[in-house]
Formats: structure tokens, sequence, C-alpha cells
């Protein structure tokens, strides 16, 4: 019933600035995509300096090409994921920005945008610190 409102309230934008909309999201992916990829290696660079200092002494650790291929892979997964994800941007954009505002959007952006490129590094970082509080 939420969304329905949020239909019949966004009926006063017109098939042009739907399209607009639409379109801004789609130009803003490849700056999303790139935030992606640079905060994967920030990631995997995190992952190879941090893990022979906190990891190794616990257990095995290396980085063979056998890792990296797999680890590569599964990014890539997940970029894919996010980009789903992203794609849902410019509907909630439609569904609440109901005056069609701009700093809405770019709000709306950057919040998801943040999120996403922090989340690689997070991941890393709370392996690390399980590593350090528990050992394993």
């Amino acid at each position: 019933m939420r969304i329905a409102k949020a239909r019949k309230s966004n009926s006063n934008m017109n098939t042009e600035d739907r399209e607009a909309v639409r379109n801004w999201w789609l130009i803003n992916r490849l700056k999303y995509n790139k935030g992606l990829i640079i905060a994967g290696f920030i990631a995997f660079t995190l992952y190879c300096i941090l893990g022979p200092i906190i990891i190794a002494p616990h257990e095995e650790f290396e980085v063979t090409l056998i890792v990296m291929v797999f680890q590569g892979t599964a990014y890539v997964l997940m970029i894919c994921i996010a980009n789903v994800f992203y794609s849902m941007g410019w509907i909630i954009d439609l569904s609440f920005n109901k005056s069609n505002n701009q700093r809405f959007r770019q709000r709306l952006f950057a919040l998801g945008y943040w999120f996403s490129v922090s989340l690689p590094n997070l991941l890393i970082l709370s392996v690390m610190a399980r590593f350090l509080i528990w050992g394993k």
C-alpha cells in the first residue's frame, strides 16, 4: 500500500523527468563502479600487508595465484550484486523524491556509494580484528 501511494504521489513527474532521473543514475554508475574497484584493490592490499603480521602467527597464511583468482572472482560477483542494489537507487529516487530534488538524489547516491565502498575494507579489518582479539 505504501508503494502504491509513493507511485501515485510521483505521478506528477512527467515521462521526460523520469527519464532524466534514470539517466542521472546511469551516468553516475561509472563513478560508483570505479569506487568499488579502487576499494577492492585497497582491501586486497590491506589483506596482503596485514595478513602476514596478524594472521600468520595463528595459522598458515600465504597469498598464492589460486587465492588471488578466487578472491578476484568473488569480488567481481560482489560488484555485480552491488550493481543490482545500485539500480534500486533510481527506483527509490523516483518513488520518494516527490519534488525531483537534485540534493536528495545526490545524498542518496553518496549514502549508497560510501556504504558500498567501505564494506570491502570493513570486512578485511573485521577479520584482522578477530585474529587480534581471539587469535583465530
